[in-house]
């Protein structure tokens, strides 16, 4: 999910792909998540910040292969990313998955990433 966020930061757009596996990885998060009395769950929403941060750190150089066909290097994209940001964009999309169900997931994420930058363009099949 974050390759993804970062890749739509600096791209400022979204493809069919990246939404499927923003979706998809939320969906995965939710049902791992979730404790098998499906009453609680492992991570609380108030401490992924802390994971977030951590897994940063290894998706942004993963992140530099696909961002713009690798036209940046894994120093240069650190520079580029504004960290906050995908925090707190990650944040609201994991929020999602302790409010909806896992039936419900999908609609909610399709309708939070058209708040991103390009979502209006992707939402509208424009390209």
């Amino acid at each position: 999910m974050l390759i993804h966020l970062i890749k739509n930061q600096v791209e400022q757009r979204l493809t069919n792909y990246w939404v499927a596996s923003i979706r998809n990885s939320l969906i995965e998060i939710k049902k791992l998540n979730l404790k098998d009395n499906k009453k609680s769950y492992y991570i609380n929403l108030n401490e992924w910040d802390i994971y977030i941060e951590d897994e940063i750190e290894v998706a942004v150089p993963d992140a530099s292969v696909e961002v713009l066909n690798g036209m940046y290097n894994e120093f240069q994209l650190t520079e580029m990313v504004d960290r906050n940001q995908i925090i707190q964009t990650a944040l609201k999309f994991l929020a999602l998955t302790y409010s909806y169900s896992v039936k419900e997931l999908p609609a909610a994420v399709a309708e939070t990433l058209t708040q991103l930058p390009g979502g209006e363009d992707w939402k509208a099949g424009r390209r």
